[in-house]
């Protein structure tokens, strides 16, 4: 795999970026400053779910982002019984977008694997998160110097797994398909969207679950990368 390898993408959320213990600690600033009433951990037993199904609609260009942002929220409080007003919920989507950047928890091996490949590879980032705190985040945890070029679904107009944010990535890149890889968790947006344009693809399987990756490298650790890369 590594033979004709010259650029590597990763996906920011989930894959470098430990996106779940970030927004956990942004989720508990936010319901000590409003002091709600709710234990934190059942809410967010029913958020992340709904957060999921919410992200998918939004990429596939069901629901706007500030659809989104109010709706995973909303969603979730009446599904834990809790009556707030669209007004708080409204601050409380604003002050999530505001405070997650600035927790800054990283995947393990991620400094040691982006050392290990920029020495041989150009490094860049597609990533579906929005584009006002993706590189804050980038900032706020150190790892920006590591890449050329950042793409954001946001700034192509469509959304991974739509080939157009692929193509223009490589073009940006001055890479082509032959010779790039896409490294992330999402087997719909990151490995079979690289893998439709012709990419090459390794899946990170932090979770360890179970898929049929028949057609793509499954990795449970960053660090396993090395073996491929």
């Amino acid at each position: 795999m590594g033979m004709k390898i010259q650029h590597v993408f990763f996906d920011l959320d989930h894959t470098l970026w430990d996106f779940e213990k970030n927004s956990d600690l942004t989720f508990q600033k936010i319901f000590n400053i409003h002091q709600l009433a709710i234990d934190l951990p059942t809410f967010l037993k029913v958020y992340k779910p709904l957060n999921l199904e919410f992200w998918r609609l939004y990429r596939e260009e069901k629901i706007t982002k500030t659809a989104l942002r109010y709706q995973r929220l909303k969603a979730a409080f009446d599904a834990v019984n809790y009556s707030i007003s669209d007004d708080l919920i409204n601050k409380i989507a604003d002050e999530y977008i505001d405070f997650l950047p600035g927790f800054n928890h990283l995947f393990d091996g991620t400094f040691e694997i982006l050392d290990y490949l920029k020495d041989k590879y150009q490094l860049h980032i597609i990533t579906n998160g929005f584009e006002e705190i993706q590189s804050k985040k980038m900032q706020s945890s150190n790892i920006s110097d590591y890449f050329d070029v950042i793409i954001t679904s946001e700034s192509v107009g469509v959304k991974k797994p739509n080939p157009k944010v692929f193509y223009h990535a490589l073009k940006v890149a001055n890479a082509d398909v032959d010779n790039s890889i896409m490294i992330g968790d999402s087997v719909e947006a990151d490995i079979l969207g690289a893998l439709h344009v012709g990419m090459k693809a390794i899946h990170c399987n932090f979770e360890n679950e179970i898929i049929d990756n028949s057609k793509f490298t499954s990795v449970s650790s960053l660090l396993e990368i090395k073996q491929y890369l």
